[in-house]
């Protein structure tokens, strides 16, 4: 019976600020163990496998607080998607976030074009050399966006979130490939 007073005190409503359902700041610097604690702390009690003798009410609404817990887990555990979710929560339009600015598509040619000549060298220290560098890159760009967010300085947030998705993804591809 305890669990499902519980369980009532966190399904009614539905959170709508993924921040406020882990009882969190509404910031983009989060203390990610915490966010992970707490996420493990509310699945334990509103995971549908707790539910299987429940009616199907009881259940479906197990299954929609598991749902809505996993995506704001999901988007605040990462700081690009934390980021964008703050835009959102500021009312700031980042439909434009995948226009690239002039040096920057410039310097992200660059980057690619060293990539693939290490690929094609297949020289193992270079691509680590050239990985590490990039993990450098983005974690500059994320204390610049914390500190960009802290001063309310949102457009430019969002200038480094574009930049931040790029080297995220330019360095899953450099960890993808196997020398």
């Amino acid at each position: 019976m305890w669990l499902w007073r519980k369980f009532q005190r966190l399904i009614m409503p539905i959170t709508p600020n993924h921040f406020e359902l882990f009882d969190l700041p509404v910031t983009f610097d989060i203390n990610t163990e915490l966010l992970a604690a707490r996420y493990r702390q509310i699945q334990q009690v509103v995971h549908p496998d707790n539910f299987v003798n429940a009616s199907d009410k009881e259940r479906l609404a197990a299954l929609q607080k598991t749902t809505q817990v996993n995506e704001a887990f999901q988007i605040l555990k990462n700081p690009f998607t934390r980021g964008q979710y703050l835009l959102e929560l500021y009312k700031i339009d980042n439909e434009t976030l995948g226009v690239v600015k002039g040096d920057f598509l410039l310097h992200q040619i660059d980057l690619r074009e060293e990539l693939e000549s290490i690929k094609q060298s297949e020289q193992l220290d270079a691509l680590s050399f050239f990985t590490s560098r990039v993990d450098r890159q983005i974690q500059t760009l994320v204390a610049q966006i914390n500190q960009q967010f802290e001063q309310q300085a949102y457009q430019e947030a969002k200038q480094s979130l574009q930049q931040l998705q790029f080297f995220k993804r330019l360095y899953d591809e450099a960890m993808d490939f196997e020398i």
